[in-house]
């Protein structure tokens, strides 16, 4: 798929992933019965235009650094921080998830990844990134998963080569429990979360283009492979979801 055309076809849209503002807040509710600080120093891995980052920095009452690669998502979520006023709460920095080794070793109370993990692996992130936190420092991170043993063949074979890497919540668990996390809860995306702000909207954006640039088909490419995981998760959404795993360090 071509990258830059992908990238043009999802920037301005409501999200670049699975969620919602309640979601995050839920998060953050259960984060807070395990121990998050009332002033925490909050990171967000692959923080995209900043919609999550903005929700962290109102309801954590801590201070937010986001960081992505995109200069444009960069550029979108300074613009939301700067109309919020919430410049002393939150900043965005061009730095990539994949290298994390220059900051300090435990300057944060909590990670934060919403659909963004999987970029680095779900148990590469969690080994390489565990060193970020303060000792008993929390973490979540929302992985595409498998909701059942034995998801329907069409799915299992669209995602054995759009993520071969996605496993069952009770995989990623064991996971997470090796790599020296402690799995404090799990949340499971409602369907709602897919579609209000991600799959609606792209699917307009989807139509809107294919008036647009008729014949082009480059684009005709990626639109046919996005529309494609839309109409996947329309006929077998029940089979895989996000899950958001909430994590604590251990040692």
């Amino acid at each position: 798929m071509d990258d830059a055309l992908f990238f043009a076809l999802h920037e301005g849209l409501p999200r670049q992933a699975p969620g919602s503002d309640a979601v995050t807040q839920d998060a953050v509710r259960r984060l807070r019965a395990h121990g998050l600080p009332d002033d925490p120093e909050v990171l967000d891995i692959g923080c995209g235009p900043g919609r999550s980052l903005m929700m962290l920095a109102r309801v954590t009452g801590g201070r937010v650094t986001g960081i992505d690669i995109h200069e444009p998502f960069l550029g979108e979520a300074q613009r939301r921080i700067d109309e919020a006023g919430l410049g002393r709460r939150a900043r965005v920095e061009r730095r990539s998830m994949l290298e994390l080794d220059a900051l300090p070793a435990e300057r944060f109370d909590l990670l934060w990844g919403e659909g963004s993990i999987y970029i680095a692996g779900f148990d590469a992130g969690l080994e390489r990134w565990r060193r970020l936190l303060r000792p008993g420092g929390l973490a979540a991170f929302s992985e595409l998963t498998w909701l059942t043993e034995a998801p329907p063949a069409e799915a299992r074979a669209f995602w054995a080569d759009a993520y071969p890497a996605m496993r069952t919540e009770a995989a990623n668990r064991a996971a997470a429990e090796r790599l020296g996390w402690r799995v404090l809860d799990t949340v499971t995306l409602p369907d709602s979360a897919w579609w209000d702000e991600y799959y609606r909207p792209l699917e307009a954006r989807i139509a809107e283009w294919r008036e647009r640039y008729p014949g082009d088909a480059a684009r005709a490419a990626v639109l046919d492979a996005e529309a494609a995981e839309i109409d996947l998760r329309r006929r077998f959404g029940a089979g895989y979801g996000y899950v958001f795993y909430l994590l604590r360090r251990m040692g």
